[in-house]
């Protein structure tokens, strides 16, 4: 049906299905030489297509893929020097290649954040595969922004549910009843 429709190059054939004994691997920019790497401890969690305009996407996506583990759960091992922070004024502080520009990972900083403590990644960049699969799609009207034309966004929904990534203008469910758990905990309405 919509199977023209370009959403990633790493879900444009189907998802893939986790390996029950993926442990983590590296994360490698797309340097030729001297690529800066990270070692992710682990499974990754809440996978899925994003299409705000902030996060790296391969040339030629309208979205791209997104992942998070816990912070403690991700290392540079190296060429740290080679990471330089986009756009220090944002939440989630992506940490980019100097060389190449993509983003390794994002990070945020502030510790009243409902994801404070997550760190953002797009597995794609894994040396190895078995990573859990996107599980929905985000912010999908956002790639309109990025100049996808309108007429398209039919198509892209119904694309993005053949692969069975259910599209929101938002976070999944559960992850928006996580910010307004956060939410609701700090000012009190719940109990901490």
């Amino acid at each position: 049906m919509s199977g023209s429709v370009h959403i990633h190059p790493s879900v444009d054939s189907g998802l893939k299905t986790a390996s029950a004994n993926f442990n983590g691997g590296t994360l490698v920019c797309k340097c030729a030489q001297d690529p800066v790497k990270i070692r992710i401890e682990g499974q990754i969690a809440f996978d899925h297509a994003c299409g705000c305009t902030k996060c790296w996407k391969p040339a030629g996506s309208d979205f791209s893929v997104v992942a998070v583990v816990g912070r403690d759960k991700l290392h540079v091992t190296e060429n740290e020097n080679k990471l330089q922070v986009v756009d220090p004024s944002a939440a989630i502080q992506r940490h980019a290649c100097k060389a190449c520009g993509v983003h390794m990972y994002g990070r945020i900083e502030n510790k009243n954040h409902p994801f404070y403590g997550f760190d953002f990644l797009h597995p794609e960049l894994f040396q190895e595969t078995g990573w859990a699969p996107p599980e929905f799609a985000a912010f999908v009207s956002s790639v309109i922004e990025s100049g996808v034309n309108p007429n398209r966004m039919d198509g892209i929904r119904a694309r993005l549910r053949e692969l069975k990534l259910e599209p929101y203008d938002c976070l999944s469910p559960p992850l928006m009843d996580a910010i307004a758990t956060h939410v609701a905990k700090a000012s009190g309405k719940l109990a901490a």
